[in-house]
């Protein structure tokens, strides 16, 4: 038996076909009882039979299996083994399986856990009194911890599902009930068996819920369930889900194949949502929204949200990854249908243009050397979490997004549907979807597209003018300044003083160089020729960063001033000049020189990335020129002073969405900055806030603001504003209110007052799945976090186990530091505290000290730095 131990994927000489699957919860003593029976199809004659489990107690006498022949014979197996660490049941016969059709039936118990996934517990509250609710999260190997099984997406099946639940309770499964019960304190409640489908997609939700319910127009019943009381949260995403469904309809050709679709709001939730077939879990931070109390933030998060999990009902759900290296075929298309989605029922958000915050996510981790190929190997079940990362979605959904511009909106749609109805209830690989767009578009998409999925990392592109010849040349981007080996076929767009000349071509070489007159032809004017501006990456629809040389950059940033250029491309020139920064390839001084012509600045995501990269070297000027820092502060507030003005601390009749949400984060950004007129006035609202919770005088849009702004003044000797920020926590039902407070009560400038805030979101009053928000605290107390990491790393292991949300204890704390020092003490501490399943997160979060640590260095050269900061701090617009 020992020889299937170690092996990355299950043997092949059983398949299942069907499950019938019986559950019995205990929410009191949270344990659950099941059995399963599976039919099986054997294609070798074995000896053997291998299936997932684990944290499940099975006896040798409760297991069996039943040749499906003439006549019938039932097997009782001599060994039944359970091997923990492979999370492997074997089950040994005496006599040879024959090939042909059997049923396995497996009893078994289990616990239900508080690890936020198998089969496992939530707590809420009914009437004051304290209540479980019995919850599944299996993706994506985690089904084995609720019932024996196949847990490889590849091995798909259909479901039949009974359950046994206290008779006052509601009870959701993938498929509508079809007869149900009572017998007693108990109900039966039997589902309609399920198309086939990955056992990560498998989900049972027993508690007591409200819900709201509408249908589309072909008659897909779509409810939102959540906590009683909560109905009126669920009608903004039902609305989105009804729409969109019928949008995803016609986008891929295939109807929904459900006949209901459920989507539950989860009070502990280790994820934002998962993608269930037919019965969708969310955090009720993505799925519930508040008409007073939640912010615009909240309603577009709740709308890309249900769309991203929707389109999985077709890109995951319908048409299956073959295997984990193919996640991105889930994830990144579902990141970018979601946008899709969002923009055809909301356009007045822009939200192609802020997708651009997914982009730069996935360059940010795609510029570490410790980054992973979209198509990455997975040899153990420990490994995949750490994939689902901004590779994966961000990443993918961008290279998707710049093949859709290179092949055209249509062809692509047209492609795609085509593939869905290909794979319909099957699987597929990369491979499978670029053979689809390659036959529909006649481009070679496997050739081109093999260079950004099987290599990790992308190019920077440099362009130069020389003597009326356009030089282009590519080398990988890396952060840390170093040379990289890859090489692309990159998809050039590039445009020359106008955006009606442009010209697109393939980069398939290091260099090349193209003669401007022949390359331009007629397009050439006097006022609309190489004299102008020239901008590559046009709306940056691809992957890549650019370098400019110094006369074509200071044609782009006058262009920037001006503002001539699309909100996508002065995004796109602001980011990749701050990464170039970074990586030591351009000076801080020529940075923060180009930020200052961003100073009118009105689109919402390009402000928003200013006042990112404006934190970024606030942080980083702290450590390398702290004489400097105020005079960087003073600029920073003169930057986003405009904005500010325009705005203002109260809505106006009418304003955008968009607007609404820079509202909060200019505010933010300018109490983090010190500007004492925001201070002042956010502490004056958070007083009569604390007086009266509904006045206007503290919409939910700056409320994350006035709690940053107050923290800002809080010390532990005078914690006045601490304590009366815990009260409206422990006062308020509103998980997204909650969140806003976990997020603000770290930014204190007093260590012990943020040590105070990191030990309480280990107590019993924040969910676990809500402690990683506590996790932003001011710079004043990095060390202070490291040493509270340090001291309660084993409870967390205990708390998180394997799961991602561990990696972002590691990765929020560990990256902000700029020392080679501290990245050797973070390397020593794990190397006598290891565990593989953070490995790869840990690499990435100490390339990033060193990173960081570098750039200091850098920054400390610069000779110019000191009269530029001090300029342009005190600058007269």
């Amino acid at each position: 038996m020992d020889h299937f131990k170690g092996q990355p994927r299950l043997p092949t000489f059983a398949v299942p076909k069907r499950y019938d699957l019986r559950l019995k919860p205990d929410l009191d003593a949270c344990r659950f009882a099941g059995s399963v029976a599976v039919n099986l199809d054997i294609v070798d004659p074995t000896n053997f039979i291998v299936l997932n489990a684990a944290e499940l107690s099975v006896q040798n006498d409760a297991v069996s299996f039943t040749i499906l022949d003439t006549p019938t014979k039932v097997l009782k197996p001599s060994r039944v083994e359970l091997f923990a660490d492979d999370e492997i049941l074997v089950l040994e016969f005496q006599e040879k399986i024959p090939v042909g059709l059997g049923v396995l039936a497996i009893q078994f118990e289990g616990i239900l856990n508080d690890k936020m996934k198998g089969f496992y517990r939530s707590a809420y509250e009914y009437n004051g009194e304290k209540k479980n609710m019995a919850v599944t999260q299996f993706e994506p190997a985690d089904a084995r911890r609720c019932f024996p099984c196949w847990d490889e997406p590849a091995c798909k099946a259909a479901f039949k599902i009974t359950l046994d639940v206290p008779r006052e309770l509601v009870a959701l499964s993938n498929m509508p009930v079809v007869q149900e019960n009572k017998d007693g304190n108990l109900k039966t409640v039997w589902y309609q068996e399920s198309p086939i489908m990955s056992t990560y997609l498998v989900a049972v939700v027993v508690g007591l819920f409200d819900y709201v319910e509408d249908h589309t127009s072909d008659g897909v019943k779509v409810r939102v369930y959540c906590q009683v009381g909560k109905a009126n949260q669920g009608k903004f995403a039902l609305h989105v889900a009804v729409k969109t469904l019928e949008l995803f309809k016609d986008y891929f050709a295939t109807p929904y194949l459900l006949p209901k679709l459920d989507m539950i709001a989860i009070p502990d939730f280790a994820a934002g949502a998962m993608e269930n077939y037919g019965l969708v879990t969310y955090r009720e931070t993505a799925l519930l929204y508040d008409d007073q109390h939640s912010a615009a933030a909240n309603k577009q998060r709740v709308a890309t949200v249900v769309a991203h999990e929707l389109a999985h009902q077709w890109f995951g759900n319908l048409v299956t990854m073959e295997w984990w290296t193919h996640l991105w075929l889930n994830e990144g298309f579902a990141t970018w249908v979601s946008y899709l989605a969002t923009d055809s029922l909301f356009p007045e958000w822009k939200i192609w243009t802020q997708f651009l915050d997914e982009s730069t996510e996935g360059l940010k981790l795609d510029g570490l050397a410790e980054s992973h190929p979209i198509e990455v190997e997975i040899n153990h079940a420990q490994e995949i979490d750490e994939i689902f990362d901004a590779i994966s979605y961000r990443k993918g959904a961008s290279v998707i997004r710049m093949l859709q511009s290179y092949l055209g909106a249509d062809c692509f749609q047209r492609s795609l549907a085509s593939y869905i109805k290909k794979h319909t209830c099957s699987n597929a690989k990369t491979e499978d979807l670029w053979a689809a767009l390659e036959e529909g578009s006649g481009e070679p998409v496997n050739k081109l597209m093999t260079s950004w999925t099987k290599q990790k990392g992308y190019p920077v592109v440099f362009v130069k003018v020389n003597d009326q010849k356009l030089e282009f040349s590519q080398s990988q981007f890396l952060s840390s300044g170093a040379q990289g080996e890859g090489h692309w076929i990159v998809p050039i767009t590039i445009c020359f003083g106008s955006y009606d000349v442009h010209k697109n071509f393939l980069l398939q070489t290091k260099s090349e160089t193209r003669d401007v007159k022949e390359f331009l032809g007629s397009l050439i004017t006097e006022d609309k020729g190489a004299n102008s501006w020239i901008k590559l990456n046009v709306d940056q629809t691809g992957f890549y960063r650019v370098k400019y040389d110094e006369s074509l950059t200071a044609r782009l940033r006058h262009a920037v001033e001006k503002q001539i250029l699309t909100a996508s491309d002065r995004f796109g020139i602001l980011d990749d000049s701050f990464a170039l920064c970074m990586a030591r390839q351009e000076s801080l001084t020529s940075l923060i020189n180009l930020m200052a012509a961003y100073r009118e600045e009105t689109d919402y995501t390009v402000l928003s990335n200013l006042i990112t990269i404006s934190h970024k070297i606030n942080h980083i000027a702290a450590d390398a020129v702290p004489d400097l820092l105020d005079y960087f502060k003073q600029f920073f507030i003169n930057l986003f002073q405009y904005s500010a003005e325009r705005l203002g601390w109260d809505p106006k009749p009418g304003e955008s969405h968009l607007d609404a949400m820079l509202r909060g984060e200019i505010l933010s950004a300018l109490a983090v900055f010190g500007h004492d007129f925001t201070l002042n006035e956010a502490n004056k609202r958070f007083q009569t806030f604390l007086v009266d919770r509904n006045t206007v005088l503290l919409p939910p849009d700056i409320r994350k603001a006035t709690y940053v702004a107050v923290m800002q003044q809080a010390t532990k000797s005078n914690q006045l504003a601490y304590d009366s920020l815990l009260k409206v926590y422990r006062e308020t039902d509103l998980s997204q209110e909650k969140t806003r407070i976990l997020g603000s009560l770290a930014s204190s400038h007093d260590p012990d007052l943020i040590l105070e805030s990191l030990n309480f979101m280990l107590s019993s009053e924040v969910r676990s799945q809500d402690a990683v928000f506590g996790l932003a605290v001011s710079r004043e107390g990095q060390d202070v976090a490291w040493a509270w990491l340090k001291t309660n790393w084993e409870h967390l292991k205990k708390t998180y186990g394997s799961g991602f949300l561990i990696t972002r204890f590691v990765k929020a704390v560990v990256s902000p530091f700029a020392s080679f020092e501290k990245a050797k003490e973070v390397e020593e501490f794990f190397a006598t505290h290891p565990m593989p399943s953070i490995a790869r997160t840990l690499k990435q979060s100490l390339e990033r000290v060193n990173i960081n640590a570098n750039w200091v260095q850098g920054i400390q050269k610069e000779t110019s730095l000191a009269d530029a900061v001090k300029e342009l701090a005190y600058r007269k617009y």
